[in-house]
């Protein structure tokens, strides 16, 4: 089987609307190129700042200026559809409870946490408009530490069932630096963490299509992940249908390699493995 459970129905671009793109003409596009590829189930997981419930975790600036839709509109519509229903939720420290009550009084399929921000304020990792690097004692031993010790909290908390993109600091590639020395003393507390809150790691294509130009996890993470039996899922984080399945042989042959043979499939929050697939087309 192969799975994309990552993917948003809309752009993140400006002005983009749920009634624009929510609607079954849509998930037909997507639909129609997941079988294209060979990708028997997909998953959508929108963004939780795009709604207004999501406030009472966080009234970050990104949250308030996009979070307008309603959770449970669009839970009913991607009910409605072949789509498993999924949503991508920020971990928030110190909202933990409040996460928790969110996620709960709805009927996800899978819940897909990540970690984008970092604490101290506003700032991101990956967003220019709120960028961590512009500060200007900023340097990448501090950033990759706060962004792996959020990381941990998010993965402990056993409040998700799939970790997204787990080194998403490295997302800039060589247009920022990397922290000197063996990286594995960021990734062997992380795969700690997340055995204990019992999470499957994203293995993502969506960094193939960033500057840093690689899969997430890197190999010396994704090495210990497989050591420590934890399942991967496998994700595109595709934003247009275009993007369903990107370059999934590069996926499957880095599983492969890894020695992988069965990936997590989800269904009412309930975790299995199946047996791994091939990419056709």
């Amino acid at each position: 089987m192969l799975t994309d459970y990552h993917l948003h129905l809309r752009p993140d671009e400006e002005g983009t609307t749920f009634g624009r793109y929510f609607t079954a003409e849509n998930v037909e596009r997507y639909r129609s190129a997941a079988d294209e590829r060979g990708i028997e189930e997909l998953g959508v997981s929108e963004h939780v700042y795009r709604f207004r419930q999501a406030l009472d975790l966080w009234r970050h600036p990104l949250w308030l200026e996009n979070g307008n839709d309603d959770l449970d509109e669009y839970c009913e519509f991607v009910r409605g559809t072949s789509l498993r229903l999924g949503v991508e939720c920020d971990f928030v420290p110190g909202a933990e409870g409040r996460t928790a009550a969110m996620l709960e009084a709805r009927d996800f399929d899978f819940v897909v946490g990540s970690v984008h921000f970092v604490g101290e304020g506003d700032a991101a990792v990956d967003h220019d408009g709120f960028d961590v690097w512009e500060a200007p004692d900023a340097s990448a031993e501090e950033i990759w530490t706060r962004y792996f010790d959020h990381f941990e909290r998010c993965a402990r908390s056993g409040l998700f069932d799939i970790l997204a993109h787990p080194d998403l600091v490295k997302v800039w590639g060589r247009d920022r630096p990397l922290p000197e020395g063996d990286l594995r003393r960021f990734y062997e507390p992380a795969v700690e963490a997340i055995v204990e809150g019992g999470s499957a790691v994203e293995l993502s294509t969506a960094g193939l299509r960033k500057p840093v130009g690689e899969l997430y996890p890197a190999r010396q993470f994704a090495e210990l992940v497989v050591e420590a039996g934890v399942p991967f899922a496998l994700s595109s984080d595709a934003h247009v249908p275009e993007q369903i399945g990107f370059r999934y042989d590069d996926a499957l042959a880095f599983l492969d390699d890894l020695g992988v043979e069965e990936i997590a499939v989800f269904e009412g929050r309930r975790r299995r493995l199946e047996p791994l697939g091939s990419r056709v087309g």
